[in-house]
């Protein structure tokens, strides 16, 4: 093991046994309630764009309702965007006017957003885009996001690519030294010509490391939602980052080097369709869907970085909120299933999946079955097993009609049954089965 791929697995073992996160994406495009992009999408001037700083107000922000949300979901970490594409802060920059300390608002938010998670005990991370459609010396016309792409008189003659790049560099300054000890830095992210050296990211890096030694990287200075980076090869860059970061989607297999070690990785996925407040979006993921996302990432050796848009006043959706406590209903019961637990070495069940911790074993029942559910080739391995719910007893069943099938173990919910039982839970019934030693 390389000395980069050591520290990155120090640095992340926190981060391993979390396993749920929470993404928080909230900006002045939460105003016009479309999404985050939409600046981008409806080629905005700066001019069009700008009166929305004048009515950011924010007045029903209350960080301390989102942090009790994030741990009665079961949420271990949570991440605010700092900094989106279109250039404002949420925190006192001191290199910009264009932040919440200097609107109606009035206020650092980020200041609030970490006091709070942090008192609840969840790990804190920002969001910083190093992206900037604000910036004058941000590249304009001709790249591929920029609002301005299709305008020629936004010509990039006298822009200086260095002067915004030291504009990058001083607010990841001032988020490092002004607020504490952070937990994550998520930078977002490289296209096409836009990455790595581009972004000077080994100095970048350097000087992340020299200002918080801890803080765990994503791996979007190298890579991008598209091609994870040297992150997956045998020779990391030291920019690599400490983590891939799958978006919308859960990778088949996890995530792996081309040795198949695994590495670390966070699938990020919105609760809705949007990572921005949409005001017409309503298409959200049930709770059901919710922990079905989170025990598959767990069971491929992955974390879950679950998104939720405040709209304009800052509260949370009804609907995030409500599917939320949802999901921590089931993690009070069954959490012991998903933090501190990974790959289990085991193929798939056509049931569900199975998630472990050493010699804990949890299968994740989540379909009914005909008859008894089959523990593949698994028989003489059980010490015993328990309903991770309750504590209650799970016997081996031994009904006439397993005996052709000794090479595996079998079980019913009730071990009076003798065929198909409805599950306990229908989201996801956990059985935690004990291992014998080998």
């Amino acid at each position: 093991m390389n000395q980069i791929v050591e520290e990155r697995t120090r640095r992340t073992e926190w981060y391993r046994d979390a396993r749920f996160g929470m993404f928080i994406h909230w900006g002045l495009y939460a105003i016009p309630a479309k999404n985050e992009w939409i600046r981008s999408m409806e080629e905005l001037t700066k001019e069009e764009y700008e009166p929305y700083r004048d009515e950011f107000s924010a007045e029903n922000y209350d960080p301390r309702k989102w942090a009790r949300l994030a741990k009665e979901a079961g949420m271990k970490y949570a991440v605010l965007t700092a900094k989106h594409h279109d250039g404002f802060c949420l925190f006192d920059s001191s290199l910009t006017d264009f932040k919440s300390t200097n609107t109606p608002c009035g206020r650092d938010l980020v200041r609030e957003f970490l006091d709070a998670f942090r008192a609840e005990g969840i790990r804190v991370g920002l969001y910083y885009s190093v992206i900037d459609w604000r910036h004058e010396d941000y590249p304009h016309y001709g790249d591929m996001h920029h609002p301005m792409r299709n305008h020629p008189e936004c010509s990039n003659e006298n822009r200086d690519f260095n002067r915004y790049l030291t504009y990058l560099f001083g607010q990841v300054r001032e988020l490092l030294t002004n607020y504490g000890k952070l937990d994550i830095m998520w930078f977002d992210f490289s296209y096409d010509k836009m990455r790595a050296d581009t972004w000077r990211a080994e100095e970048l890096i350097a000087m992340v490391r020299s200002l918080q030694p801890d803080v765990i990287i994503d791996n979007r200075l190298e890579g991008s939602g598209e091609d994870a980076g040297s992150i997956l090869t045998g020779n990391p860059t030291s920019y690599s980052g400490d983590f891939v970061s799958p978006e919308q989607m859960i990778p088949p297999e996890g995530m792996r080097d081309e040795d198949g070690n695994p590495v670390p990785w966070e699938s990020c996925i919105t609760l809705n369709n949007h990572w921005g407040y949409a005001a017409h979006d309503h298409h959200y993921k049930s709770a059901r869907m919710v922990i079905h996302m989170l025990v598959e990432c767990v069971s491929k050796g992955g974390n879950l970085l679950l998104n939720v848009g405040p709209d304009a006043t800052g509260e949370i959706p009804e609907e995030a909120v409500e599917i939320l406590k949802e999901v921590g209903k089931w993690m009070k019961k069954n959490g012991r299933s998903i933090y501190g637990c990974g790959y289990a070495g085991l193929p798939k069940p056509e049931w569900g999946r199975f998630t472990r911790r050493q010699n804990l074993l949890y299968a994740h029942v989540m379909e009914e079955q005909a008859g008894a559910i089959c523990l593949g080739k698994m028989a003489g391995k059980i010490d015993k097993m328990r309903l991770l719910r309750d504590g209650s007893v799970i016997k081996e069943a031994s009904y006439w009609n397993l005996k052709e099938f000794g090479q595996n173990a079998f079980f019913f919910f009730d071990s009076d049954a003798s065929d198909c039982y409805p599950l306990p839970d229908e989201k996801d019934t956990v059985v935690e089965i004990f291992l014998k030693e080998e």
